[in-house]
């Protein structure tokens, strides 16, 4: 977080205007949150927090020896059918959260000594997280910012936070808009995507990590196989090396599994990914150049 506490809060006050009426995310619905109305997050703009604490099964670069300092935000701009986390993320499990408390969070998973603070699905909340940072930098909050979201992101937004951001780390989910609609409600997915990861890019460049082994700053993309081939793998891979960056740092995932409304679903969607889906997906990533990241 390199911006000091009066700039957060003026980019905190630019990114409340874009919640009402909504445009925070790239569905731009137009809900008047500030007014209690749901967006199509289904969420206000009130800030609702799921669960916080050290997490120490994020990547390597960001977990070191006490973990991730992980903020788990309630909702999501995006329907995904498979979702691992559809309590938090369909649902709307968590607990409305105040500035002021969510910057306490913030400082706490410091003392315990974490290695970041980690937002995750923070994209409709964006303007309350901005607002916390600042009070929390001004309690001299020293962490690197993990923007931790699912890559659907509005560019306008994502300027704001050029400054407050260290370490992006998206989804890049699919390439095939067919299938970005039918399992995640979102058909311009695949060009809002790269749109997006190009911006971060520029804000923050490739992965750098300390000598501690621990990421600083920079771009880190997650690619979730899935099976059959679904997210268009070898399309989503060959694109972020072309389009975003030849050095580019991915986590290739084999965590898929049928949640939410994918189990008992026909086709491959009903069923996990195999070893070998995934080894071929880790083998594309490899012959790019892409830099794999555990």
């Amino acid at each position: 977080m390199r911006l000091q506490a009066k700039e957060l809060r003026d980019r905190a006050s630019r990114l409340d205007r874009l919640g009402d009426p909504c445009r925070l995310c790239p569905r731009a619905c137009g809900s008047r949150r500030g007014a209690g109305e749901l967006g199509a997050c289904g969420a206000t703009l009130e800030v609702e927090v799921a669960s916080y604490g050290p997490h120490h099964g994020e990547e390597s670069v960001l977990v070191g020896r006490r973990g991730s300092g992980t903020i788990f935000f309630s909702h999501c701009n995006l329907r995904c059918i498979f979702c691992q986390n559809y309590d938090i993320s369909h649902l709307g499990r968590g607990r409305p959260t105040t500035p002021d408390d969510l910057a306490g969070m913030m400082l706490e998973l410091a003392s315990l000594g974490c290695a970041n603070i980690n937002l995750v699905t923070p994209t409709h909340y964006a303007a309350g997280i901005v607002a916390a940072l600042a009070l929390a930098a001004d309690r001299d909050l020293a962490l690197p910012i993990v923007y931790n979201c699912g890559g659907y992101e509005s560019v306008e937004v994502l300027r704001l936070l050029d400054g407050v951001v260290d370490v992006y780390m998206p989804d890049a989910k699919f390439a095939d808009p067919v299938a970005a609609a039918r399992l995640s409600g979102a058909p311009d997915y695949p060009e809002v995507m790269l749109a997006a990861l190009r911006e971060m890019q520029r804000q923050v460049g490739d992965l750098a990590v300390g000598d501690d082994g621990l990421a600083t700053s920079g771009l880190l993309v997650r690619h979730l196989v899935m099976p059959g081939n679904l997210a268009a793998s070898d399309a989503v891979l060959e694109r972020l090396a072309s389009q975003v960056s030849s050095r580019l740092s991915v986590n290739v995932m084999s965590q898929y599994r049928p949640c939410f409304r994918a189990v008992g679903a026909e086709g491959p969607v009903g069923r996990a990914v195999t070893r070998q889906e995934h080894r071929e997906a880790v083998r594309l990533a490899r012959e790019l150049g892409l830099r794999i990241v555990p």
